[in-house]
């Protein structure tokens, strides 16, 4: 056999990988008179793998709202649409947790001097982080 026969055989012997194993998580929101509550924030956080003060610090500055954490939730002292959220939540998982080497999220902040770098756990690509 050819190897491109040989190659086309093996691959369609792999089995297809159907499941996702990291996912986005949305934010559930309630809005109320003057204030946006995200619910589920620590969950959130915990997903990413990030300390629930450095996600609630990057969403302060990106929407320009201030807030404060409460138990597991985020309060946020302006009314935020939920996709805006959802949207910046998207752009730190992009930004702060997915390497850019190998896109696996299997990565952590690591703090050297005044720098934040984020160090990959599956390939051990490191990079430095933009500061928030």
């Amino acid at each position: 056999m050819e190897y491109e026969e040989l190659l086309k055989k093996a691959l369609k012997n792999m089995p297809k990988r159907t499941e996702t194993r990291f996912e986005i998580p949305s934010a559930m929101v309630q809005i109320g008179k003057k204030q946006t509550i995200i619910k589920n924030f620590v969950d959130i956080a915990k997903t990413l793998r990030r300390e629930p003060v450095d996600v609630s610090k990057y969403l302060f500055k990106e929407l320009a709202v201030p807030g404060s954490i409460r138990g597991t939730e985020l309060v946020l002292q302006a009314k935020v649409p939920p996709s805006l959220i959802n949207q910046r939540i998207k752009e730190y998982t992009k930004d702060y947790v997915i390497c850019n080497e190998c896109g696996k999220p299997d990565t952590h902040l690591q703090k050297v001097d005044n720098y934040v770098f984020i160090k990959c756990e599956a390939c051990g690509a490191k990079r430095p982080a933009r500061r928030v």
